[in-house]
């Protein structure tokens, strides 16, 4: 039986393997350190079919090293512990040390993740993780604190365009037939950036034709995946995709369509932790000042989803869906501190008033800290116009109140105090 098309292309040096450029390529901080013989431990935070599994294997080879591999899906503290042991015992001086490759990391428990620490410490083992979820939220502080984290991005049309003529031309059943790439939109589109799903699209095509000379053509491409509609996959290549069509449908107000691709995680056996991460994030990001209870729903659900558990949780998840998909809808305070950020990185560290720092030493009350602050709290409406802003800054406005009733009242209060500033 023949292997997949994405298994037969999957590079084994640095030089074939495709993307990621910013940690890989000639200079970049990855290649430098593989190329030196020496990596720390990291994990490599990215959307599946980018390339993270493939590039653990190939740093393996190029540092000659003993590779060892677990899933956190199916691995106990047990397994790890083992493995610790093995590592140590192929370990001699002044060789590199062992590689262990996690993949899904962030499903591992904190029990287990607390067992590599010593290992990871002591330099018993190389850890390399993979994860598709931010590690700050999945991987405990301890151990990220002994890693480096390396995001891997989406592949780009050149990439993946890249890839595409290496498969027709170097892959051992495909460079045997005539393969013309008449259009390639459809390829690019469905691939969304992950390399994997490209060549599955691109193997599903082919063997679906007979004859040695094939053409691809966009409308092909939809034919073919409308005959063979992929399976939710939590793991990967649908993942992102419903997530996406999930948060867009509460965003544009569509309880309908947010609980239909609730059901769609639900049913595909998707981390209920996940959903509710991204409910709480949409809370703030769309619903925002427009219903700030939202947030407070958002994130009762999360606690409430990890008290009750399985199934009942999807009642809890659905409650929120709902209600964040009929709330109004404002971005201001996302839009705020996005203009705020811009503000920092143009005009850089500026110094903090000295009227608004604090004086805890007789030294800085003599340096005039916090000599002309006025106390808002001694004035009538516990509000007195001083400038709280760096001089640099005076005229920036960063948050703007949108047109629903709640940012109405926190505007027109604004402009009662400020007058014309907002």
């Amino acid at each position: 039986m023949n292997r997949p098309l994405a298994e037969r292309l999957r590079p084994k040096t640095l030089d074939d393997y495709i993307g990621q450029k910013h940690l890989v390529g000639p200079g970049a901080v990855l290649r430098k350190m593989i190329d030196g013989g020496r990596v720390p431990s990291f994990i490599l935070w990215g959307p599946p079919g980018v390339g993270k599994t493939t590039l653990a294997q190939i740093i393996s080879n190029k540092l000659d090293a003993p590779f060892y591999t677990l899933s956190a899906i199916s691995s106990g503290v047990k397994d790890v512990r083992e493995v610790i042991e093995k590592a140590k015992s192929n370990r001699f001086f002044n060789t590199v040390s062992p590689i262990l490759f996690i993949d899904e990391i962030h499903r591992f428990s904190k029990s287990q993740q607390d067992s590599l620490l010593n290992a990871v410490e002591t330099g018993v083992v190389t850890l390399i993780g993979a994860t598709t979820e931010n590690p700050s939220f999945e991987v405990i502080r301890p151990l990220l604190s002994r890693c480096q984290v390396y995001v891997l991005k989406s592949l780009d049309k050149e990439d993946l365009l890249t890839l595409l003529h290496k498969a027709i031309t170097e892959d051992v059943i495909l460079k045997e037939k005539n393969i013309q790439l008449t259009e390639t939109g459809a390829l690019l589109r469905y691939s969304g950036g992950d390399a994997r799903k490209l060549l599955n699209i691109l193997d599903l095509v082919t063997s679906a034709e007979e004859g040695d000379t094939i053409e691809i053509t966009d409308e092909k491409v939809v034919e073919r995946l409308q005959e063979n509609p992929a399976a939710y996959d939590k793991g990967g290549e649908m993942h992102y995709d419903i997530i996406s069509a999930f948060i867009k449908s509460i965003r544009g107000s569509d309880p309908d369509a947010a609980i239909y691709w609730l059901a769609r995680m639900v049913a595909g056996g998707e981390d209920p932790e996940f959903i509710a991460r991204r409910l709480v994030i949409s809370a703030a990001e769309d619903i925002g000042l427009a219903n700030p209870n939202a947030l407070l729903l958002a994130n009762a659900c999360f606690d409430a989803l990890k008290k009750i558990g399985w199934p009942e949780g999807r009642i809890i998840l659905a409650e929120a869906t709902v209600y964040l998909a009929t709330s109004p809808k404002s971005n201001s305070a996302y839009m705020a501190i996005d203009k705020a950020i811009d503000a920092v990185n143009r005009t850089g560290n500026l110094p903090v008033p000295l009227h608004l720092r604090n004086a805890p030493t007789k030294l800085m009350k003599e340096l005039d800290y916090g000599k002309e602050y006025k106390y808002a709290h001694s004035y009538a409406n516990n509000f007195v116009n001083q400038e709280y802003l760096p001089k640099e800054l005076l005229t920036e406005h960063f948050w703007e109140g949108q047109s629903n009733a709640a940012e109405q009242k926190m505007t027109e209060q604004m402009k009662r105090l400020w007058g014309n500033r907002y």
